[in-house]
Formats: C-alpha cells, structure tokens, sequence
C-alpha cells in the first residue's frame, strides 16, 4: 500500500472519530433520549465544546472528498513521488493537529494549520498536472 493510500485510509478512522466525538457531545448536550428518539422537536444551537466538535466535522467533511479524489486520481494515473507523499502527509497530520486546535477553542494556529492541510491536497494536484 502506497504512503498515499495509507494516509487515506487514517483519514477515514479520523472521519468515524470525528464523527463519534460530535455525535456524543451533541448528545450529552441535548440528552440522550432527545438522541434516541425522532428528533422531531427544534433544539437550541450547540455550544461551547460540542459546537465546535460539530463545525470540526463540518469542515472535516468539506475538505475529505476533495482529499480523497486526489489520491485516488494519483492512484489510478499511477502518479506516485514525494509531492503526493508529502502531500497527503500534510493533509492527514493537518486534520489531526487541526482537531483538537479547534475543540479547544485555539485561534489563529488553527487557521494556519488549516492552510496546512489545504496545502497537502494543492500539492497532490500539482502532482497530477505536470
């Protein structure tokens, strides 16, 4: 297996953490029988952790894709150096770091990271096109 296509693989168990951590916070914060039920009656917005858990995964899910399609298009040219290494390193580490940067609430650092994470994915497409 490829660096790329393990890095691929990572993001997608931190996707399911991040979906997990969200899911809980959420409930934890609007109740379990409000979770387990149909969810029929308008709750408040989240807030504090939970609601940045929730915009985390938002972005998470924002970005994935376009990681994803990177890769895969890197896969099936059978375009393989140190750009798209390099590239879908930055994207994983990124999202990992990026993480718990924006539960705990840490400004600027996040946004840099962020840029990180982005950068990865640009250096897989450059890749692609020479």
């Amino acid at each position: 297996m490829t660096v790329e296509l393990k890095m691929l693989a990572l993001s997608v168990v931190l996707g399911l953490v991040q979906i997990v951590l969200s899911a809980q916070s959420k409930n934890l914060q609007h109740g379990y029988r409000w979770a387990a039920g149909p969810r029929d009656e308008p709750r408040p917005p989240l807030e504090g952790l939970a609601g940045r858990l929730e915009r985390a995964l938002t972005n998470f899910l924002e970005t994935f894709p376009l990681f994803a399609a990177a890769v895969l298009m890197a896969q099936a040219m059978g375009v393989h150096n140190w750009m798209t290494e390099w590239g879908a390193q930055l994207y994983f580490w990124g999202r990992v770091v990026y993480l718990p940067l924006y539960a705990f609430g840490v400004v600027l650092v996040r946004s840099l990271v962020w840029n990180v994470a982005t950068a990865g994915i640009m250096l897989i497409l450059i890749a692609l096109a020479l």
